[in-house]
């Protein structure tokens, strides 16, 4: 049996406006502008055989300083660092530079 205190209780929770239960929105996300200083490198590769293939693909992500300073590797190793590159992050290589770029790479030191 209800009582009229339950009775009014129950319609006040029927008859209340749903956003009264409801948890404030959150603020907004609010973008500003940024302003970011990439690093500089005058470093360029040096000119051979296959260098505008490096040039036209590689420097999107890395400076020349930082590939003419890695360790003298094999061609089998220039060609899983660049096919990692391709396939694992993504690279926008085009498939018929993967070659030349190894090549390159690979003659880059005697």
């Amino acid at each position: 049996m209800s009582t009229p205190r339950t009775a009014c209780l129950l319609a006040g929770l029927v008859l209340a406006p749903a956003t009264a239960f409801a948890t404030p929105a959150p603020e907004p996300m609010r973008f500003t502008a940024q302003r970011v200083e990439l690093p500089s490198s005058d470093r360029a590769f040096p000119d051979g055989p296959g260098v505008e293939a490096v040039n036209n693909n590689c420097l999107a992500c890395h400076s020349a300083g930082m590939v003419l300073t890695q360790p003298k590797l094999s061609k089998a190793q220039w060609t899983e660092t660049v096919n990692k590159m391709v396939h694992i992050y993504k690279a926008p290589v085009e498939p018929a530079d993967i070659q030349t770029i190894v090549d390159y790479l690979a003659a880059m030191k005697p």
